[in-house]
């Protein structure tokens, strides 16, 4: 069918605009509806009833609006006490919250709710809302997402993009945000989400953005749900509306194939709730290029000497920096020195020297005036930094404790945090300490798929060679990806 795209495809093309940092989101009312919000047919009912006519029978609901507000002597206390009542709340909802974890600096919305800069607080990243032209002009600092609201905020219901006068002063009062959408396509792949693409000021921009650039129009995506038989059954008698079935799936077809003009492809569900769960998949996929290494050693022996430890930290990490993959360190003691300086190596011979793009240092808070408190601000420390990862390697795992060698028990705390949060783990058991109990653990409990084909690799191969291990296992569950 033209115009449509696989789920596969399309994971693995958005994805690839995700970590090449140009992927966009345009949010319809359709991310709103699971918070409780109405969609725009619904929200327009109850102003067409008051002036005796029926959304079912209407084409173009923008002007029922104008019509009643004609008839409130073109007054807009109503309409805005309605777009008040009914757009206040901030109850997330699971697409919100998953757009709003994706490394996204771009969201477009023509809802006048707050969820999205909500979802992205709620995630730790600090929104720059644009709700007014006049916004658009400065960033806020330290901001790390642009939510463009091209309809106007809830907070100011006067100036929301509601009737007939205000899609026909559009270019006029918000040309700028007419502008910077212009660019946006033109630069960034959108993905399209609870939007029906009936709101003409978007029709008109695509419309213009085709014309001007003709064939080298970029490549966007869109998620709707597939027209259902079950959908058009009658709750009563059980009988399915064949005709009106039949004739909304021609005009989905028809839709989805005009969309294509545009360069919009369409990624047709089953159900609404996959939508989250895709965009999950996304978010769990551009991760797997971040690896958590856990590690720390005090004691060292015959098998690992002190060079040997420091020549193997810092190759591990130049080579999983030459792959392209992110490291993740917590400066643990006696190897964060050697996974930095590996990935530096490589960074600054290979990378143009792109420090922040390849790693990622989180060294733990050292002091506190409550021991007990540090341990919880350690074990939260723990988890934010974990969470930044897709892979986590353990390696070796001692400390001094009384003067004798022990455990380090803090890495099998990151263990269970990795394993609760969804991680792939990668322990070394032939490093010994707690890498080698955390192996044991795994074998005991649920040892995982990805591992099998490498488990008794793992328990054999040391030195040089099991870098070449951990490269081919990460490899391996890198492509394998999708699949895992």
């Amino acid at each position: 069918m033209n115009g449509t795209i696989s789920k596969k495809t399309f994971i693995e093309k958005y994805l690839k605009a995700v970590k090449n940092d140009d992927a966009a989101i345009f949010a319809g009312a359709g991310t709103s509806i699971s918070s409780g919000f109405l969609d725009w047919k619904n929200l327009v009912k109850e102003f067409a009833e008051e002036i005796n006519l029926d959304v079912d029978r209407e084409s173009d609901l923008i002007k029922v609006m104008q019509y009643y507000y004609n008839s409130k002597s073109r007054k807009r206390q109503s309409i805005n006490q309605v777009l008040v009542d009914n757009f206040s709340n901030t109850i997330l909802n699971k697409t919100v919250n998953a757009l709003a974890k994706l490394p996204i600096s771009t969201y477009w919305t023509t809802n006048y709710d707050k969820l999205i800069e909500r979802a992205l607080e709620e995630n730790r990243r600090k929104p720059d809302v644009k709700s007014d032209s006049n916004q658009l002009s400065f960033k806020i600092s330290d901001s790390d997402a642009t939510v463009y609201k091209m309809h106007g905020d809830i907070s100011t219901p006067g100036e929301a993009v509601f009737i007939k006068d205000d899609y026909d002063s559009y270019d006029e009062k918000r040309a700028l945000f007419t502008t910077t959408l212009k660019a946006d396509l033109v630069s960034k792949t959108f993905l399209f989400i609870g939007y029906s693409f009936e709101d003409p000021n978007l029709d008109r921009i695509l419309s213009k953005l085709n014309m001007l650039i003709e064939e080298n129009t970029r490549e966007h995506y869109c998620i709707m749900k597939k027209v259902a038989r079950n959908d058009y059954k009658n709750e009563e008698t059980q009988i399915i509306d064949e005709s009106t079935f039949k004739y909304d799936q021609i005009k989905q077809k028809l839709k989805m194939d005009d969309l294509s003009r545009y360069g919009i492809q369409t990624l047709l569900v089953d159900d609404y709730y996959e939508i989250p769960l895709i965009l999950e998949k996304i978010y769990n996929l551009q991760l797997s290029d971040s690896i958590f290494i856990s590690g720390s050693i005090e004691f060292y022996n015959e098998k690992w000497t002190i060079d040997k430890v420091n020549n193997f930290c810092f190759n591990l990490s130049e080579k999983l920096v030459s792959n392209s993959n992110i490291i993740i360190s917590g400066f643990g003691l006696g190897i964060g020195s050697n996974i930095i300086n590996g990935a530096l190596s490589e960074i600054f011979d290979n990378r143009f020297g792109h420090t922040n793009e390849y790693l990622k240092l989180y060294p733990f808070p050292q002091s506190h005036s409550d021991s007990q408190k540090l341990k919880v601000l350690w074990s939260r420390y723990r988890e934010m930094m974990i969470s930044k990862s897709g892979i986590c390697i353990f390696m070796f795992g001692n400390k001094t404790e009384n003067g004798k060698c022990t455990n380090a028990n803090g890495m099998f705390e990151e263990f269970e945090i990795a394993c609760k949060l969804g991680k792939k783990v990668i322990p070394l058991p032939t490093t010994g300490y707690q890498a080698e109990k955390i192996f044991e653990y795994l074998e005991e409990h649920n040892f995982p798929e990805y591992l099998s084909k490498f488990k008794d690799n793992l328990l054999n191969v040391e030195d040089e060679n099991l870098i070449d291990l951990v490269i081919r296992i990460v490899e391996y569950i890198q492509n394998k990806g999708a699949d895992l």
